[in-house]
């Protein structure tokens, strides 16, 4: 339903199936403008993948909302530690609002130089 919602907002949504097809595409590809990431995912969980986004010139600074049902405490510091930009619960965000939030999570952060590669 989130997919949905994007699209029908005007949004390009790819999806990838587990981690490691996600860290696959985003090698590959051209960078997204934002990562929407669980953290349950199989082959590569979701913070074992942004730990890895971070780690790698390419991809350190891409942009990447937590997205998850899964809403302990040390998941969240975690995810926010590793430089998620939020985290949300899905039990507590509708579509709506995750499109809504687009737009904020896409804005060039202070000190970031990625202006120039933002769409």
């Amino acid at each position: 339903m989130y997919r949905l919602k994007l699209e029908l907002d005007g949004y390009t949504v790819r999806l990838a199936t587990d981690g490691q097809e996600a860290l696959q595409m985003l090698e590959r590809e051209a960078l997204p403008d934002l990562v929407f990431l669980d953290v349950r995912l199989p082959r590569l969980d979701g913070l074992s993948l942004l730990r890895r986004l971070r780690e790698s010139q390419r991809t350190q600074a891409l942009p990447v909302v937590i997205v998850s049902n899964y809403g302990e405490q040390e998941q969240i510091q975690e995810g926010l530690q590793l430089g998620a930009l939020d985290y949300l619960v899905k039990a507590n965000v509708t579509p709506s609002e995750l499109s809504r939030g687009v737009e904020r999570w896409t804005q060039p952060q202070v000190g970031d130089d990625l202006s120039s590669e933002q769409s």
